[in-house]
């Protein structure tokens, strides 16, 4: 079912289809990087911390459905979005949506059960900037609901040793996040930044830890998203992304 205030959007390029609310919060290109830059072997259970409308967990799935994912989620409305676009993409088998907050994990989250885990988490602490009017954007956008510390803790907690932590954050609390990173045994591996344009600062960055892991990490090459005049995206994001289209927003969905 699709609701009035919901639209849905088409990956064409992965055949995906993604149940989003028309005026809340909506997911950007930020995950689209991250579910490319993560590198999960296969047969991996996963875990996304602050799953939104699920995007992640659903490109996640498309390239090994060997793969587990769980998406955890604190908004209800957020929760149910996902949980529909999981059954319109036939896909229940291979994901699982949990409403739970990051800081109070379920205790059927056993220390150590993840060999991955994946976020997009919120960027901005409290007090920085003006807070959007919608609620949802609010919560995924600022550290309402717990910040950047909470999250890798919550990584901390349920990755395995060794397990693999992977992150899409603001590039100007990179020091902040590299640092508790470090103080939460989630060492910096490998990182890649992110810029609009070629020749302007980095506005994201990528990057992965791994639990208990040794010190020594790798700088990937620029990420540029914008070619050109306009906002064209690169040959490289293109072939990540495809186009997304809309498609009949007050359409009501027929169950698979």
């Amino acid at each position: 079912m699709l609701y009035p205030n919901e639209t849905l959007e088409e990956l064409c390029r992965v055949n995906l289809h993604v149940i989003q609310a028309k005026n809340g919060y909506r997911f950007s290109l930020d995950p689209v990087l991250l579910s490319h830059f993560a590198e999960i072997p296969a047969g991996s259970k996963v875990a996304d911390l602050g799953t939104g409308c699920g995007i992640i967990p659903l490109l996640l799935s498309k390239p090994d459905r060997t793969r587990t994912i769980v998406g955890i989620e604190r908004q209800s409305a957020m929760v149910g979005r996902a949980l529909r676009s999981v059954t319109l993409n036939k896909l229940d088998e291979q994901i699982e949506i949990v409403q739970a907050d990051i800081r109070q994990l379920p205790e059927r989250f056993v220390r150590g059960c993840f060999d991955v885990v994946v976020s997009n988490p919120p960027y901005y602490p409290v007090g920085s900037g003006k807070l959007p009017d919608d609620e949802e954007r609010n919560f995924a956008r600022h550290e309402l609901a717990g910040g950047l510390v909470d999250f890798l803790r919550a990584a901390h907690t349920l990755l395995k040793p060794g397990g693999c932590f992977y992150i899409v954050f603001v590039a100007e609390r990179l020091p902040e996040l590299l640092a508790e990173m470090c103080c939460l045994r989630l060492a910096p591996k490998r990182m890649r930044s992110v810029h609009s344009r070629d020749g302007e600062p980095a506005r994201m960055v990528l990057v992965e830890g791994r639990k208990d892991g040794r010190s020594g990490m790798v700088v990937d090459a620029p990420l540029v998203v914008y070619t050109g005049p306009g906002r064209a995206y690169s040959e490289e994001v293109l072939a990540m992304y495809g186009k997304v289209m809309i498609r009949d927003e007050g359409a009501v969905m027929k169950g698979p």
